[in-house]
């Protein structure tokens, strides 16, 4: 009787630990990234669309902020940052790197922190 309780235990333990690594798929993130204008627009979502994984991806001029629906099975918030910095676009957690940041067009080139 002992060993089947202690089966039951384990295997309920086990179950529960699956549920908690569940990944959503319509995970929602907003973030930062620096940019001026319209086609800072059009290169910040394309950077974040060309992340398999990304559902949705829009960027506001004004307050800089991306706006992000993704399948954290596929993909997560870090790799979709990595690829707008490889754009010239720096964001909250990741920098582009000099060569990237000024090969953007002359008014693209926004305010460095």
């Amino acid at each position: 009787m002992k060993n089947i309780i202690l089966i039951l235990m384990v295997s309920f333990l086990g179950f529960a630990a699956q549920a908690q690594e569940k990944k959503n798929k319509n995970a929602k993130y907003v973030t930062e990234v620096n940019g001026n204008c319209e086609q800072c627009k059009k290169r910040i979502q394309k950077a974040a669309y060309s992340v398999s994984g990304v559902k949705s991806a829009i960027w506001d001029i004004e307050t800089h902020q991306l706006s992000l629906i993704l399948n954290e099975e596929k993909t997560s918030p870090l790799d979709v940052k990595k690829a707008i910095a490889k754009v010239g676009h720096d964001t909250d957690e990741v920098k582009a790197t000099n060569e990237d940041y000024q090969s953007l067009h002359t008014c693209c080139l926004y305010e460095r922190k």
